[in-house]
């Protein structure tokens, strides 16, 4: 279970949303509390991809930043093509659009 004292009180509201308990849309009790179970899990799961996320933009900022102050280029298009593909063959077609959400966060705005 995540540890509480690691909650972003600036989304406590989305935190409060997505931990409140839904409908499991079943009647049966034993479904219901098997549903609820993997929905807590599920949350478990979206918190850590959050992290990671939020880490893995820092990290990629701080190698263009880098890349730039050297005198490099601010992108290596071979490398996101290295990414982009890994996420196709690991995930299909669907990997495709969350590699590019991962690229473009990690980017920041290009003009900076």
């Amino acid at each position: 279970m995540s540890d509480p004292r690691n909650v972003d009180p600036r989304n406590e509201a989305a935190n409060a949303s997505v931990n409140e308990t839904l409908s499991s849309g079943t009647d049966d009790p034993l479904s219901d509390a098997e549903i609820q179970e993997y929905r807590r899990e599920i949350n478990r799961l979206d918190r850590s991809i959050i992290d990671a996320v939020k880490r893995r933009s820092e990290i990629s900022r701080r190698i263009g930043q880098t890349r730039k102050a050297s005198g490099g280029t601010r992108l290596v298009y071979a490398r996101e093509t290295a990414i982009l593909n890994q996420f196709r063959d690991e995930l299909g077609p669907e990997g495709v659009p969350i590699a590019n959400a991962l690229l473009q966060l990690g980017r920041g705005h290009l003009g900076r």
